[in-house]
């Protein structure tokens, strides 16, 4: 199984962009997707979740900014951001919760980078 990320890149504050994560592989099913993020000298830290059945949740500093969203037919979750400030810079990593046969496991996209500067 892998996670494949894209849609990284660089934008100016108060920009627009849209991240995709697609799931691969021999997958039973998929619980929780989500997003983090990595910034230059900080510790990886939560961005948002959706559950298997829609549920989100989202951490404070993008509340009304960032949206994410799956679609169960392509295994894929997304993560629309709004607004981007110089502090959304980081790297994104997407993470789901994975169903092989009955077991569940964890894995972890490769990272796309977003980049938000004037």
């Amino acid at each position: 199984v892998q996670l494949q990320a894209s849609g990284g890149g660089s934008v100016q504050p108060g920009g627009s962009l849209r991240l995709s994560c697609a799931a691969s592989g021999v997958i039973a099913g998929i619980n929780t997707m989500a997003w983090f993020r990595q910034a230059p000298g900080k510790q990886r830290e939560l961005v948002a979740t959706i559950g298997g059945g829609g549920s989100t949740y989202y951490a404070d500093s993008v509340k009304g900014r960032f949206t994410i969203s799956r679609d169960n037919t392509k295994n894929t979750v997304y993560l629309q951001m709004n607004s981007l400030d110089a502090e959304d810079t980081a790297v994104y990593y997407c993470n789901a919760a994975i169903f092989r046969g009955t077991v569940l496991y964890n894995y972890w996209g490769q990272g796309t980078q977003v980049t938000v500067s004037s």
